[in-house]
């Protein structure tokens, strides 16, 4: 069996792709992948510049004949989501990712993959660095930090970009097409604790929730995944009547993707130590059922621990446990005019505790710029109901579907004329950066694609091999049918 990622087609592709999984590349950890790119550029002769934020542009000229064609843009982003399983020992700084072959997909050995967005980042550098092609006038826009913050987006100055036609290459299921995308905003949640002495005949145990899926909280908010702070949440809640004292909890580590495991180190009364422990095989039994087949490896346990740290004051566990239980979570509200389409939706990502204070992270997305404002204050009152400090942050717009785009038009004729079928036309429920882009360069025409990709932002991360082919030839004929100026 072919293992090696290079040896696949388009060859291009796959080994650009390869590049990419041996340079560290985390959000807000772009400098090496920035250095990567320029160098890789300046070997092949290709015109290259960073720019103050640190997103990285190149331009190719027309090809002959080519020069009356609007110009497009092929635009990705560099940086990845670092997730790992908790079994795994890799340094996203440091280490490459462990890229292979099974069947037909390639994944990753215990960690997320870099598929989003590195196939759309090796599609752009293939074009660039392609002498058999026919093309207008290209550039390649290679944005950073992406998944935290979409900064490079935000910070890309007016005036850098000459071309017309945006080409986003960050979508994942091939033969789709996008057309508009949910904007976003984070909220911020901050609860002050005092410490105290657990109290008497009390054992301290170390709570797990681990083996579930996780996953894009916007591609895949709609299919009840098991979300590790919400079962926390109720884990915490039913170990009250056993004298629980809570001091300490860490759960999920990405604002935008489904927390897939965390832990808590509690305090019960050594007296209702079996009860406790019947309860948690019996809240474990419960989630497995509840779930089915969704999170079929979910696994709740808890086992006596040491601990020499103190116990939040009561006050505030309360009411962290009963905010957490009541925050709202998953899907809002679908597309009036879709459907099928998740409109509104939110995620309860991260909560950490130390040092007298408790960190939560949640996500509100939504097409609709005022429901995703709404949401995400209904968020914030939720918490501020209990006590603790809440904002929000990082807002960015949504993209307004354009029916009448000349490239959609021009690109639904393209697929058909390949692939004897017409792709579908979508909005996602996502954060793709056309959004900012767009408000920024308005004149754009833009469209998103790319090829099929499975659990993004989580170590089951995959990429369909065979949709990497279509995904290819489907640009290649974009490229040589842009509309004329």
């Amino acid at each position: 069996m072919n293992t090696d990622i290079r040896n696949l087609s388009p060859k291009s592709i796959w080994e650009n792709f390869y590049l990419l999984t041996q340079v560290p590349r985390p959000s807000k950890k772009e400098e090496k992948i920035r250095k990567f790119m320029l160098d890789w550029a300046k070997e092949r002769n290709i015109e290259a510049f960073e720019d103050e934020i640190g997103n990285i542009i190149m331009r190719k000229p027309a090809t002959p004949g080519m020069e009356d064609r609007k110009g497009i843009i092929l635009q990705g982003h560099l940086d990845m989501v670092p997730q790992k399983n908790s079994d795994k020992v890799h340094d996203f700084e440091n280490d490459p990712i462990e890229a292979y072959v099974d069947g037909d997909w390639v994944t990753a050995k215990g960690t997320t993959l870099g598929a989003d967005n590195g196939m759309g980042v090796a599609a752009a550098m293939a074009v660039m660095e392609a002498t058999d092609l026919v093309h207008g006038p290209v550039e390649a826009l290679m944005t950073v930090d992406e998944e935290t913050g979409m900064t490079g987006a935000e910070n890309l100055k007016p005036g850098l970009l000459q071309g017309d036609i945006l080409l986003n290459l960050d979508s994942e299921d091939e033969g789709d097409l996008y057309i508009g995308c949910a904007g976003g905003v984070d909220t911020n949640v901050t609860f002050n604790y005092h410490t105290e002495l657990p109290g008497e005949g009390k054992t301290p145990y170390k709570v797990v929730v681990k083996g579930l899926k996780g996953g894009h909280s916007g591609l895949d908010i709609h299919l009840g995944k098991g979300n590790a702070i919400k079962i926390m949440a109720k884990l915490l809640k039913g170990a009250e009547k056993f004298g629980l004292q809570l001091a300490d909890i860490h759960v999920g580590n990405m604002r935008n993707a489904i927390p897939r495991e965390g832990f808590a180190i509690v305090f019960i009364d050594n007296d209702k130590a079996y009860d406790f422990q019947k309860y948690i095989k019996e809240l474990e039994t419960a989630e497995q059922e509840r779930l089915g087949d969704i999170e079929p490896t979910l696994s709740i346990s808890a086992e006596k621990t040491e601990y020499e740290g103190g116990v939040m004051d009561a006050s505030t566990q309360s009411h962290l446990i009963e905010s957490l239980i009541s925050c709202p979570n998953g899907v809002k509200r679908f597309s009036k005019d879709m459907p099928d389409v998740v409109e509104t939706s939110s995620n309860l990502s991260i909560i950490n505790s130390g040092n007298g204070k408790i960190s939560i992270g949640l996500l509100t997305r939504s097409a609709i710029n005022e429901e995703r404002d709404i949401l995400a204050e209904e968020i914030a009152e939720n918490f501020r109901k209990h006590g603790a400090a809440a904002s929000h942050a990082g807002a960015y717009p949504g993209w307004k579907p354009n029916v009448n785009s000349p490239i959609l038009k021009a690109m639904t004729h393209a697929y058909d004329r390949q692939f004897g079928v017409k792709p579908a036309v979508k909005v996602i429920h996502a954060g793709l950066e056309c959004g900012i882009l767009g408000a920024t360069y308005t004149h754009w025409d833009m469209i998103s694609f790319g090829p099929t990709i499975r659990h993004p932002h989580s170590p089951d991360e995959k990429v369909h091999i065979p949709s990497v082919q279509k995904f290819w030839d489907f640009l290649v004929q974009t490229l040589a049918d842009a509309p004329k100026k």
